[in-house]
């Protein structure tokens, strides 16, 4: 894995087969017991292994997403537009610069609708000399996804010494609801998180431990190699 940002212009020109990965994230509310860039975070270190495992250049993570749903708990947020027209220029600006792989790796949920049709705009403009993948980490792990529960929360504790485990409380849960309940109550938290799970936690944190976190990180790079590696070579 290199970081792109730490190399010189001659380095960058040697590289015979250019390939990125751009982490995105978000910075936004996770209950009292995680950092507002646990998305962030998370992300970047997903990333970090991926780019490690394909030998692709690193980008910087953009740590400023969409999370306006989030109110009125904190959160730094981007319109979908903004986000959008950053990541197109930034993608072209790659591509001009004869890196014409990329895989734009997505931390939070909320990014969801401005990462929808990037590919083809970008593809449009390089006249198909650059191809991006938009990859979500968490469809790579075989469970349900949360927020600031269980799996984030694990996730944190293998990843970093931020996590305040002590305050912790417990959040949503969807485990007895229908299909048709959770759908209904995923639509309302995708507009306002705060009348779907009242504190702002989607999930139950205070059984994440570090060992579950390991186990699920593994998981996920271990899938999201497999179909990068055979997206980029």
């Amino acid at each position: 894995m290199t970081e792109i940002r730490n190399l010189s212009d001659p380095a960058i020109r040697k590289i015979h087969s250019k390939s990125a990965v751009i982490p995105l994230g978000s910075l936004e509310q996770h209950g009292p017991h995680l950092p507002i860039s646990t998305d962030s975070d998370i992300v970047t270190e997903v990333a970090k292994t991926l780019a490690k495992k394909c030998k692709m250049l690193l980008c910087p993570t953009i740590q400023y997403g969409v999370s306006f749903e989030h109110a009125p708990f904190v959160n730094f947020s981007i319109r979908d537009k903004t986000l959008q027209n950053y990541l197109v220029d930034l993608c072209v600006s790659l591509g001009q610069n004869n890196i014409h792989k990329i895989v734009i790796l997505n931390g939070h949920h909320g990014n969801q609708n401005a990462l929808k049709s990037i590919s083809g705009k970008i593809a449009r403009i390089n006249k198909d000399r650059t191809k991006v993948f938009v990859l979500s980490y968490w469809g790579f792990m075989n469970r349900e996804f949360d927020h600031a529960g269980f799996v984030e929360t694990s996730l944190m504790l293998a990843l970093t010494n931020k996590t305040k485990l002590k305050l912790a409380r417990k959040g949503l849960t969807t485990q007895n609801m229908t299909i048709s309940q959770r759908q209904k109550i995923s639509n309302l938290a995708s507009k306002k998180f705060i009348k779907a799970t009242k504190n702002g936690i989607w999930g139950d944190p205070t059984i994440a431990s570090k060992k579950a976190g390991q186990e699920i990180f593994c998981e996920i790079t271990q899938n999201l190699v497999k179909t990068v590696s055979k997206l980029i070579h």
